[in-house]
């Protein structure tokens, strides 16, 4: 527990610097995350005897991260993903021991986690993009946190038992009306600044962001119980990957997006 909490710390600490310092810090902080989590899930796949094309996915990470810095625009986004998919293609082709099941999970991880993580790096650069990050991310670690506790006291019915038997529906139910109250206390958190949002519309924000949160949890957890490991890796002491740390914030920081730019409530 002792290691858990200093690397918790440590951690915040960390991830506060870089986001507050400046939009390149914040955008290398997000592709070194990306980085590492294109590591973990080739890592994933590989106890599956399944090898990637690793390679194509770290310059299509580096390249991408470039042209959202850079502010290349959508055109460039379109071609250079194309380009990342023909080259997959092109050495599973021309590899055996790629072949078909290697050029499959490279796509997929070129899917996820890497397109959410550029999305959120695009996010990161927005001059609003506090309001986003913040109802995203409070809402999620409140439904995390008492989703656990909600679980434990009055779990009955497993939610998704074939992928994280310890899930209930009564804990996922509490973590939802937690978001909801992490919303109220965002709406009086940016009342009165620049980023004033109305009481409903955080709420709301907060009780999507919970919900897509989970199912980002569930969605590495599914893979995680396919590949039969427990964290992605030992990258943070008492806390596993980044994989581990980020899955649910991969769904709710574009959730949150959506909600507040879109005039959807």
């Amino acid at each position: 527990m002792k290691t858990r909490v200093i690397s918790a710390c440590v951690l915040i600490i960390l991830v506060v610097a870089c986001f507050a310092i400046s939009p390149m810090t914040r955008i290398l902080f997000l592709l070194a995350a990306l980085i590492m989590g294109i590591w973990e899930m080739c890592h994933a796949v590989s106890l599956k005897d399944i090898k990637c094309t690793s390679w194509v996915l770290y310059i299509y990470a580096v390249l991408a991260t470039a042209g959202i810095f850079l502010m290349e625009g959508n055109s460039y986004s379109v071609m250079l993903f194309f380009l990342a998919v023909f080259a997959v293609f092109i050495v599973g082709i021309c590899k055996d021991d790629i072949s078909g099941p290697g050029t499959l999970a490279s796509l997929g991880i070129l899917v996820y986690p890497t397109v959410p993580l550029l999305m959120i790096m695009e996010l990161s650069l927005r001059q609003d993009w506090i309001p986003i990050f913040a109802i995203a991310c409070i809402s999620t670690w409140m439904c995390d946190s008492f989703a656990l506790f909600g679980g434990k006291w009055f779990g009955k019915h497993k939610l998704a038992p074939k992928v994280s038997p310890n899930k209930t529906i009564e804990g996922s139910v509490t973590g939802a009306v937690s978001s909801m109250v992490a919303g109220v206390i965002l709406y009086f958190v940016f009342k009165g600044t620049d980023y004033s949002i109305s009481l409903v519309t955080c709420v709301l924000t907060g009780l999507i962001c919970s919900s897509f949160g989970q199912v980002g949890d569930l969605a590495a957890s599914l893979i995680k119980r396919m590949a039969g490991l427990k964290d992605y890796s030992n990258l943070i002491p008492g806390h596993g990957g980044v994989m581990d740390r980020i899955d649910s914030l991969l769904f709710s920081i574009p959730a949150a997006f959506f909600c507040l730019t879109n005039g959807i409530f």
